[in-house]
């Protein structure tokens, strides 16, 4: 088994996951609807998905699907490798550990993005930012799940792995340092600084709320500054629109 291009099977998933990304994005520019990209995110494995850098139609290829099929690719390693697999352990708690995690962090993505949804189609939260459901405890709570999910694959996948196939490890990695500092958080939080750093309510919300653990905002408030930075993620480039006497 395995024995396809590479023991892995790994050029192959990047040229299947290439070409579907191409096929998505033909059918985007063609139709001028950009939500089949996401769906393409998501062909990896039924978990929520990610993508959110197909919403300039106008980009190349070179600059969105490549991009998309690039980070595919990465989270998607864990799965890869334990497919192309020969090797098949009995049940461990790794494995029930992993897809307990998987479950949660599912669960929690697909909550927290349809109640985002429901709050931005509705007329009374308009100009408003989201702190209803799980975003009153996180401010980031699809992220969490997102973050979750991947790396509960990696957990269930590890009694499998051997050798350098525990490299797979840079697929939740990736996903984790993308979300944390480039394309996600940050540019989130920089957003709705500009739309509603003047507004008092918005600045108590952000000082009480977790950028992405669900934690309570009464214990979240109290904490000290540096804690928030060192184990919660409260980084400061997500606060960088807002005066600092607040931080």
């Amino acid at each position: 088994m395995g024995t396809v291009i590479d023991s892995h099977f790994l050029a192959l998933t990047a040229i299947v996951t290439v070409g579907y990304q191409l096929f998505f994005f033909i059918i985007t520019a063609l139709l001028k609807f950009d939500k089949v990209t996401d769906f393409a995110g998501i062909m990896a494995l039924p978990a929520g998905g990610f993508v959110h850098a197909c919403s300039h139609l106008g980009s190349s290829f070179g600059t969105v699907s490549i991009n998309e099929a690039v980070w595919v690719w990465t989270v998607s390693l864990p799965v890869t490798v334990v497919n192309a697999s020969d090797r098949n352990p009995s049940l461990q708690a790794a494995d029930i550990i992993g897809w307990i995690m998987w479950a949660l962090g599912l669960l929690v993505e697909t909550i927290a993005d349809q109640q985002k949804l429901t709050f931005k189609n509705s007329p009374e939260s308009r100009g408003k930012w989201c702190d209803v459901g799980l975003w009153k405890y996180s401010r980031h709570p699809n992220y969490f799940g997102e973050i979750l999910l991947w790396w509960g694959i990696f957990v269930a996948a590890t009694p499998v792995l051997e050798n350098a196939e525990w490299l797979v490890i840079f697929g939740p990695i990736f996903l984790t340092l993308l979300l944390l500092f480039l394309s996600g958080i940050p540019l989130l939080e920089k957003s709705a600084d500009r739309k509603h750093g003047s507004v008092s309510a918005y600045r108590h919300y952000k000082k009480t709320t977790s950028p992405l653990i669900l934690l309570p905002p009464a214990l979240y408030g109290k904490l000290p500054s540096w804690f928030k930075a060192t184990f919660l993620f409260e980084f400061p480039l997500y606060n960088h629109s807002l005066p600092q006497e607040n931080w």
